[in-house]
Protein backbone atom coordinates (compact mmCIF):
# COMPACT_ATOMS: atom_id res chain seq x y z
CA UNK A 1 0.00 0.00 0.00
CA UNK A 2 1.23 3.11 -1.24
CA UNK A 3 1.68 5.99 1.66
CA UNK A 4 0.00 9.32 1.23
CA UNK A 5 1.83 12.33 0.85
CA UNK A 6 -0.25 14.41 3.26
CA UNK A 7 1.40 11.81 6.28
CA UNK A 8 5.20 12.21 5.65
CA UNK A 9 7.00 15.28 7.03
CA UNK A 10 8.57 18.08 4.89
CA UNK A 11 11.76 16.43 5.14
CA UNK A 12 12.17 14.89 8.66
CA UNK A 13 15.95 14.49 9.25
CA UNK A 14 15.79 11.28 11.19
CA UNK A 15 19.90 11.54 11.42
CA UNK A 16 19.26 14.32 14.23
CA UNK A 17 18.15 11.65 17.00
CA UNK A 18 18.14 14.43 19.86
CA UNK A 19 15.45 14.75 22.11
CA UNK A 20 15.70 18.52 21.27
CA UNK A 21 15.10 18.41 17.58
CA UNK A 22 12.49 19.55 16.28
CA UNK A 23 9.92 17.95 13.83
CA UNK A 24 7.52 19.13 11.49
CA UNK A 25 4.58 17.54 10.32
CA UNK A 26 3.45 17.51 6.89
CA UNK A 27 0.02 19.60 7.30
CA UNK A 28 2.55 22.55 9.02
CA UNK A 29 2.69 21.85 12.52
CA UNK A 30 6.39 22.02 13.98
CA UNK A 31 6.91 20.36 17.34
CA UNK A 32 10.02 21.88 19.19
CA UNK A 33 11.38 18.57 20.73
CA UNK A 34 10.76 14.96 20.43
CA UNK A 35 8.94 14.45 23.70
CA UNK A 36 5.23 13.93 23.74
CA UNK A 37 3.25 13.62 26.75
CA UNK A 38 0.64 10.76 26.15
CA UNK A 39 -2.72 10.60 27.10
CA UNK A 40 -3.58 10.23 30.60
CA UNK A 41 -6.99 10.05 32.94
CA UNK A 42 -6.55 13.36 34.67
CA UNK A 43 -10.18 12.65 35.83
CA UNK A 44 -10.79 16.07 36.46
CA UNK A 45 -14.42 16.44 34.99
CA UNK A 46 -17.99 16.64 36.94
CA UNK A 47 -20.18 14.61 37.21
CA UNK A 48 -22.04 16.30 33.95
CA UNK A 49 -18.79 15.86 31.99
CA UNK A 50 -17.65 19.66 32.41
CA UNK A 51 -14.07 20.46 32.78
CA UNK A 52 -12.87 21.53 35.92
CA UNK A 53 -10.52 24.78 36.82
CA UNK A 54 -7.54 22.32 37.91
CA UNK A 55 -6.86 21.23 34.84
CA UNK A 56 -5.55 24.67 33.75
CA UNK A 57 -2.58 24.98 36.02
CA UNK A 58 -1.87 21.65 35.55
CA UNK A 59 -1.27 21.59 31.68
CA UNK A 60 0.52 24.72 32.06
CA UNK A 61 2.96 23.24 34.36
CA UNK A 62 3.53 20.18 31.62
CA UNK A 63 3.88 23.19 29.09
CA UNK A 64 6.02 25.01 31.18
CA UNK A 65 8.32 21.78 31.91
CA UNK A 66 9.28 21.60 28.56
CA UNK A 67 7.07 18.88 27.11
CA UNK A 68 7.09 19.27 22.91
CA UNK A 69 3.81 18.02 22.02
CA UNK A 70 0.75 17.60 25.10
CA UNK A 71 -2.10 15.56 24.04
CA UNK A 72 -4.92 15.47 26.74
CA UNK A 73 -6.55 12.89 29.08
CA UNK A 74 -9.42 10.92 26.46
CA UNK A 75 -12.28 13.60 26.19
CA UNK A 76 -15.78 11.81 25.42
CA UNK A 77 -17.99 12.42 22.96
CA UNK A 78 -21.48 11.69 24.67
CA UNK A 79 -22.59 12.69 27.59
CA UNK A 80 -24.06 9.03 27.98
CA UNK A 81 -20.89 7.52 27.39
CA UNK A 82 -18.59 7.75 30.14
CA UNK A 83 -15.77 5.58 31.04
CA UNK A 84 -15.10 6.67 34.91
CA UNK A 85 -15.94 9.47 37.00
CA UNK A 86 -13.81 12.95 35.99
CA UNK A 87 -14.23 12.13 32.53
CA UNK A 88 -14.35 15.89 30.18
CA UNK A 89 -16.88 15.29 28.05
CA UNK A 90 -17.85 17.51 24.45
CA UNK A 91 -20.91 16.65 22.32
CA UNK A 92 -21.46 20.14 21.86
CA UNK A 93 -19.97 23.95 21.86
CA UNK A 94 -21.54 24.69 25.96
CA UNK A 95 -17.96 24.94 27.40
CA UNK A 96 -16.32 26.76 24.61
CA UNK A 97 -15.23 29.41 26.72
CA UNK A 98 -13.10 27.35 29.05
CA UNK A 99 -12.24 24.73 26.23
CA UNK A 100 -9.86 27.90 24.85
CA UNK A 101 -8.91 28.42 28.47
CA UNK A 102 -7.52 25.26 28.42
CA UNK A 103 -6.01 25.36 25.06
CA UNK A 104 -4.02 28.66 25.80
CA UNK A 105 -2.89 27.23 29.21
CA UNK A 106 -1.80 24.25 27.39
CA UNK A 107 0.17 25.55 24.37
CA UNK A 108 2.47 27.46 26.77
CA UNK A 109 6.18 27.56 25.94
CA UNK A 110 5.38 26.74 22.72
CA UNK A 111 3.93 23.14 23.57
CA UNK A 112 1.45 21.98 20.60
CA UNK A 113 -1.90 20.87 22.78
CA UNK A 114 -4.13 17.97 21.15
CA UNK A 115 -7.06 16.87 22.27
CA UNK A 116 -7.65 12.97 22.34
CA UNK A 117 -11.31 12.19 21.28
CA UNK A 118 -12.85 8.62 22.49
CA UNK A 119 -15.79 6.25 23.36
CA UNK A 120 -15.66 4.17 26.08
CA UNK A 121 -18.14 1.11 24.43
CA UNK A 122 -18.09 -1.41 26.84
CA UNK A 123 -15.26 -0.40 28.83
CA UNK A 124 -17.09 2.07 30.92
CA UNK A 125 -17.34 1.37 34.88
CA UNK A 126 -20.77 -0.04 36.34
CA UNK A 127 -22.97 2.61 37.63
CA UNK A 128 -21.91 5.56 35.67
CA UNK A 129 -24.38 5.24 31.74
CA UNK A 130 -27.90 4.15 32.06
CA UNK A 131 -26.17 1.46 29.64
CA UNK A 132 -23.49 0.09 27.62
CA UNK A 133 -23.14 -0.49 24.27
CA UNK A 134 -20.69 -1.92 22.11
CA UNK A 135 -20.21 -3.83 18.47
CA UNK A 136 -21.23 -7.06 19.89
CA UNK A 137 -22.56 -8.22 23.01
CA UNK A 138 -19.64 -9.55 24.27
CA UNK A 139 -19.02 -9.52 28.46
CA UNK A 140 -15.85 -9.12 30.21
CA UNK A 141 -13.99 -11.97 31.89
CA UNK A 142 -15.02 -12.88 35.30
CA UNK A 143 -12.75 -10.99 37.20
CA UNK A 144 -13.77 -7.53 35.63
CA UNK A 145 -17.31 -8.50 35.11
CA UNK A 146 -18.41 -7.04 38.67
CA UNK A 147 -16.90 -3.41 37.49
CA UNK A 148 -18.31 -3.99 34.23
CA UNK A 149 -21.68 -4.63 32.76
CA UNK A 150 -22.24 -6.91 29.73
CA UNK A 151 -22.57 -4.25 26.55
CA UNK A 152 -25.72 -4.04 24.30
CA UNK A 153 -25.01 -4.62 20.81
CA UNK A 154 -25.12 -0.89 18.77
CA UNK A 155 -27.51 -0.39 15.84
CA UNK A 156 -26.86 0.79 12.31
CA UNK A 157 -28.09 4.69 13.69
CA UNK A 158 -25.97 4.22 17.03
CA UNK A 159 -22.90 3.23 14.72
CA UNK A 160 -23.90 6.68 12.26
CA UNK A 161 -24.58 9.16 15.46
CA UNK A 162 -21.03 8.20 17.01
CA UNK A 163 -19.03 8.77 13.89
CA UNK A 164 -20.70 11.75 13.46
CA UNK A 165 -19.97 12.90 16.96
CA UNK A 166 -16.22 12.29 16.54
CA UNK A 167 -16.03 15.02 14.02
CA UNK A 168 -18.12 17.15 15.92
CA UNK A 169 -15.68 17.01 19.27
CA UNK A 170 -12.49 17.34 16.98
CA UNK A 171 -14.40 20.37 15.12
CA UNK A 172 -14.78 21.93 18.80
CA UNK A 173 -11.53 21.27 19.91
CA UNK A 174 -10.01 23.10 16.73
CA UNK A 175 -12.64 26.49 17.13
CA UNK A 176 -11.40 25.98 20.66
CA UNK A 177 -7.32 26.76 19.99
CA UNK A 178 -6.39 23.48 20.06
CA UNK A 179 -3.45 22.45 17.81
CA UNK A 180 -4.35 19.47 16.59
CA UNK A 181 -6.39 15.94 17.77
CA UNK A 182 -5.79 12.58 18.32
CA UNK A 183 -8.33 9.34 18.00
CA UNK A 184 -8.25 6.62 20.58
CA UNK A 185 -8.47 3.63 18.51
CA UNK A 186 -6.46 1.46 21.36
CA UNK A 187 -6.77 0.43 25.02
CA UNK A 188 -10.09 -1.40 24.40
CA UNK A 189 -12.06 1.27 24.12
CA UNK A 190 -14.91 1.35 21.29
CA UNK A 191 -12.56 2.05 18.15
CA UNK A 192 -10.54 -0.71 19.64
CA UNK A 193 -13.41 -3.21 20.28
CA UNK A 194 -14.54 -2.75 16.64
CA UNK A 195 -11.13 -3.91 15.33
CA UNK A 196 -10.88 -6.89 17.77
CA UNK A 197 -12.59 -9.72 16.17
CA UNK A 198 -12.96 -10.70 20.06
CA UNK A 199 -15.31 -8.35 20.78
CA UNK A 200 -16.97 -7.88 16.85
CA UNK A 201 -18.84 -10.46 16.18
CA UNK A 202 -20.87 -8.38 13.81
CA UNK A 203 -22.08 -10.07 10.47
CA UNK A 204 -23.17 -7.05 8.80
CA UNK A 205 -20.94 -4.63 7.22
CA UNK A 206 -19.26 -3.26 10.16
CA UNK A 207 -18.10 -6.91 11.07
CA UNK A 208 -16.92 -10.30 9.90
CA UNK A 209 -13.70 -9.56 8.27
CA UNK A 210 -10.65 -7.33 8.94
CA UNK A 211 -11.71 -4.61 6.78
CA UNK A 212 -15.57 -4.53 7.62
CA UNK A 213 -14.18 -4.22 11.19
CA UNK A 214 -11.77 -1.20 10.03
CA UNK A 215 -14.66 0.94 8.26
CA UNK A 216 -15.16 2.34 11.95
CA UNK A 217 -11.88 3.53 12.40
CA UNK A 218 -11.90 4.86 8.49
CA UNK A 219 -15.19 6.45 8.54
CA UNK A 220 -14.54 8.24 12.33
CA UNK A 221 -10.96 9.74 10.64
CA UNK A 222 -13.08 10.82 7.44
CA UNK A 223 -15.90 12.33 9.56
CA UNK A 224 -12.86 14.43 11.59
CA UNK A 225 -10.92 15.16 8.50
CA UNK A 226 -14.22 16.63 6.60
CA UNK A 227 -14.95 18.55 9.92
CA UNK A 228 -11.74 20.20 10.57
CA UNK A 229 -10.39 20.60 6.84
CA UNK A 230 -7.33 19.75 5.07
CA UNK A 231 -4.69 21.51 7.28
CA UNK A 232 -5.46 20.36 11.35
CA UNK A 233 -3.44 17.79 12.57
CA UNK A 234 -5.08 14.32 13.26
CA UNK A 235 -3.47 11.61 14.93
CA UNK A 236 -4.32 8.42 16.56
CA UNK A 237 -3.51 5.92 19.23
CA UNK A 238 -3.30 2.43 17.60
CA UNK A 239 -2.93 -1.20 19.78
CA UNK A 240 0.37 -3.40 18.69
CA UNK A 241 -2.03 -5.95 19.57
CA UNK A 242 -4.83 -6.80 21.96
CA UNK A 243 -2.83 -9.59 23.56
CA UNK A 244 -5.95 -11.44 24.37
CA UNK A 245 -6.94 -15.08 22.92
CA UNK A 246 -8.87 -14.36 19.64
CA UNK A 247 -8.06 -10.51 19.40
CA UNK A 248 -6.79 -7.84 17.12
CA UNK A 249 -2.98 -9.02 16.31
CA UNK A 250 0.21 -7.55 15.09
CA UNK A 251 -0.76 -8.37 11.35
CA UNK A 252 -4.28 -6.60 11.79
CA UNK A 253 -2.18 -3.53 13.69
CA UNK A 254 -0.16 -3.19 10.69
CA UNK A 255 -2.96 -3.23 7.88
CA UNK A 256 -5.03 -0.47 9.89
CA UNK A 257 -1.98 1.45 10.35
CA UNK A 258 -1.14 1.59 6.65
CA UNK A 259 -4.83 2.02 5.88
CA UNK A 260 -4.73 5.47 8.05
CA UNK A 261 -1.92 6.17 6.73
CA UNK A 262 -2.32 6.19 3.11
CA UNK A 263 -6.07 8.14 3.83
CA UNK A 264 -3.37 10.90 5.08
CA UNK A 265 -3.31 10.82 9.37
CA UNK A 266 -0.55 12.78 10.65
CA UNK A 267 1.20 11.07 13.76
CA UNK A 268 0.72 7.05 14.72
CA UNK A 269 0.96 6.17 18.38
CA UNK A 270 2.03 2.75 19.43
CA UNK A 271 0.79 1.23 22.42
CA UNK A 272 -1.11 -1.91 23.36
CA UNK A 273 -3.57 -4.19 25.72
CA UNK A 274 -7.13 -3.30 27.20
CA UNK A 275 -8.41 -3.68 30.53
CA UNK A 276 -8.28 -7.20 30.35
CA UNK A 277 -5.03 -7.38 29.26
CA UNK A 278 -2.83 -4.17 30.73
CA UNK A 279 0.06 -4.43 28.38
CA UNK A 280 0.26 -0.58 28.09
CA UNK A 281 1.00 -0.59 32.14
CA UNK A 282 3.59 -3.23 31.19
CA UNK A 283 2.00 -6.15 33.36
CA UNK A 284 0.96 -7.87 30.37
CA UNK A 285 3.10 -7.50 27.61
CA UNK A 286 6.07 -10.50 27.04
CA UNK A 287 9.32 -8.93 28.17
CA UNK A 288 12.38 -10.16 26.33
CA UNK A 289 15.84 -9.30 27.93
CA UNK A 290 16.12 -7.14 24.82
CA UNK A 291 12.91 -5.56 25.10
CA UNK A 292 14.51 -4.45 28.95
CA UNK A 293 17.33 -3.68 27.09
CA UNK A 294 15.38 -1.17 24.86
CA UNK A 295 13.73 -0.60 27.77
CA UNK A 296 9.96 0.86 25.81
CA UNK A 297 7.76 -1.68 25.03
CA UNK A 298 6.41 -1.40 21.76
CA UNK A 299 9.83 -0.80 20.06
CA UNK A 300 9.75 -4.63 17.99
CA UNK A 301 6.91 -3.26 16.34
CA UNK A 302 7.39 0.08 15.66
CA UNK A 303 10.69 -1.38 13.92
CA UNK A 304 8.65 -3.24 11.79
CA UNK A 305 5.92 -0.66 10.59
CA UNK A 306 8.90 1.69 10.02
CA UNK A 307 10.17 -0.99 6.96
CA UNK A 308 6.52 -0.26 5.75
CA UNK A 309 5.55 3.55 6.27
CA UNK A 310 7.36 7.14 7.03
CA UNK A 311 4.63 8.07 8.59
CA UNK A 312 5.26 9.73 11.94
CA UNK A 313 5.69 7.12 14.67
CA UNK A 314 5.10 7.48 18.72
CA UNK A 315 6.07 5.09 21.34
CA UNK A 316 4.95 5.10 24.49
CA UNK A 317 5.72 2.92 27.66
CA UNK A 318 8.67 1.54 29.48
CA UNK A 319 11.11 4.40 28.84
CA UNK A 320 13.38 4.75 31.76
CA UNK A 321 16.51 6.76 30.86
CA UNK A 322 17.86 8.98 28.56
CA UNK A 323 20.24 7.10 26.63
CA UNK A 324 17.08 4.43 25.96
CA UNK A 325 15.05 7.36 24.45
CA UNK A 326 18.19 8.39 22.71
CA UNK A 327 18.72 4.96 21.53
CA UNK A 328 14.68 4.57 20.27
CA UNK A 329 15.11 7.48 18.20
CA UNK A 330 18.64 6.64 16.34
CA UNK A 331 17.37 3.74 15.46
CA UNK A 332 15.20 5.74 12.93
CA UNK A 333 12.08 3.13 14.16
CA UNK A 334 10.12 6.40 15.69
CA UNK A 335 10.21 10.04 15.98
CA UNK A 336 8.64 10.83 19.24
CA UNK A 337 9.14 9.54 22.51
CA UNK A 338 5.77 9.09 24.90
CA UNK A 339 5.70 9.85 28.67
CA UNK A 340 3.28 9.01 30.84
CA UNK A 341 3.41 8.54 34.61
CA UNK A 342 6.72 10.16 34.83
CA UNK A 343 5.13 13.38 34.06
CA UNK A 344 2.65 12.33 36.86
CA UNK A 345 5.17 12.43 39.19
CA UNK A 346 7.55 14.66 37.65
CA UNK A 347 5.66 17.56 35.26
CA UNK A 348 9.30 18.75 34.74
CA UNK A 349 10.86 16.20 33.79
CA UNK A 350 11.28 17.03 29.79
CA UNK A 351 13.64 19.69 31.03
CA UNK A 352 15.74 17.32 32.74
CA UNK A 353 15.80 14.77 30.02
CA UNK A 354 16.46 17.72 27.51
CA UNK A 355 19.43 18.45 29.24
CA UNK A 356 20.97 14.91 29.12
CA UNK A 357 19.64 13.86 32.61
CA UNK A 358 18.31 10.65 33.45
CA UNK A 359 14.88 11.32 35.67
CA UNK A 360 14.63 11.99 39.42
CA UNK A 361 12.87 9.44 40.36
CA UNK A 362 11.77 6.01 38.88
CA UNK A 363 7.84 4.98 38.10
CA UNK A 364 7.16 1.94 40.11
CA UNK A 365 3.72 -0.15 40.58
CA UNK A 366 1.29 1.11 43.09
CA UNK A 367 0.40 -1.20 46.06
CA UNK A 368 -1.48 -0.54 49.01
CA UNK A 369 -1.59 -3.92 50.50
CA UNK A 370 -5.20 -4.53 50.58
CA UNK A 371 -5.65 -7.55 48.07
CA UNK A 372 -9.33 -6.39 46.71
CA UNK A 373 -7.75 -2.70 45.76
CA UNK A 374 -4.80 -4.27 44.34
CA UNK A 375 -6.55 -7.08 42.05
CA UNK A 376 -9.02 -4.47 40.76
CA UNK A 377 -5.36 -2.70 39.62
CA UNK A 378 -7.36 0.95 40.87
CA UNK A 379 -4.41 1.89 42.73
CA UNK A 380 -2.45 2.99 39.76
CA UNK A 381 -4.97 5.29 38.51
CA UNK A 382 -5.84 6.58 41.99
CA UNK A 383 -2.21 7.32 43.30
CA UNK A 384 -1.49 8.63 39.68
CA UNK A 385 -4.40 10.69 39.52
CA UNK A 386 -4.46 11.97 43.42
CA UNK A 387 -0.76 13.26 41.96
CA UNK A 388 -1.94 14.94 38.93
CA UNK A 389 -4.07 16.60 41.72
CA UNK A 390 -1.20 17.88 43.68
CA UNK A 391 0.77 19.29 41.08
CA UNK A 392 -2.50 20.94 40.04
CA UNK A 393 -2.96 22.32 43.14
CA UNK A 394 0.74 23.32 44.78
CA UNK A 395 3.11 22.57 41.36
CA UNK A 396 4.82 19.68 42.28
CA UNK A 397 3.67 15.93 42.84
CA UNK A 398 4.77 13.63 45.63
CA UNK A 399 6.41 10.74 44.45
CA UNK A 400 7.14 8.66 48.02
CA UNK A 401 3.51 9.28 49.31
CA UNK A 402 1.81 6.21 50.73
CA UNK A 403 0.01 4.44 48.51
CA UNK A 404 -2.38 2.93 51.15
CA UNK A 405 -2.87 6.29 52.78
CA UNK A 406 -4.39 7.64 48.95
CA UNK A 407 -6.65 4.26 48.80
CA UNK A 408 -8.25 4.97 51.75
CA UNK A 409 -8.54 8.70 50.80
CA UNK A 410 -10.53 7.74 47.61
CA UNK A 411 -12.23 5.49 48.80
CA UNK A 412 -13.91 7.67 51.85
CA UNK A 413 -14.18 10.48 49.59
CA UNK A 414 -15.96 8.57 46.77
CA UNK A 415 -18.62 7.61 49.55
CA UNK A 416 -19.06 10.38 50.66
CA UNK A 417 -19.63 12.10 47.07
CA UNK A 418 -21.98 9.14 46.32
CA UNK A 419 -19.54 7.30 43.36
CA UNK A 420 -18.25 4.07 44.01
CA UNK A 421 -16.87 3.36 40.72
CA UNK A 422 -13.23 1.79 40.75
CA UNK A 423 -11.03 3.29 38.21
CA UNK A 424 -8.37 1.41 36.41
CA UNK A 425 -4.94 3.62 35.17
CA UNK A 426 -4.04 3.55 31.68
CA UNK A 427 -1.86 5.57 29.83
CA UNK A 428 -5.18 6.79 28.14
Amino acid sequence: MSHHPASATTSPDRSATGLDQAFTLSRGLTIKNRLVKSALHESMGDKQGRPRECLLPLYRAWADGGIGLSITGNVMVDQRARSEPGNVVVEDERHLDFLKRWAQAGSRNGTALWMQINHPGKQAMVGLNKETVAPSAIPFKADLAPFFATPREMTEAEIEDVIARFGRTARIAQAAGFGGVQIHAAHGYLISQFLSPHHNRRTDAWGGSADKRRRFLMAVYRSMREAVGPAFPIGIKLNSADFQRGGFNEAESMDAILAVAEAGIDMVEISGGTYEAPAMTGSEAPVKDSTRQREAYFLAFAEQVRRQTTVPLMVTGGFRTVAGMQAALASGDLDFVGLGRLLCIDPAVPERLLAGLDPQHAVSPRISGIGYIDRSRMMEVIWYSHQLMRIARTGEARPDESVLKVALGYLVGNFLKGEFGLPKFRAS
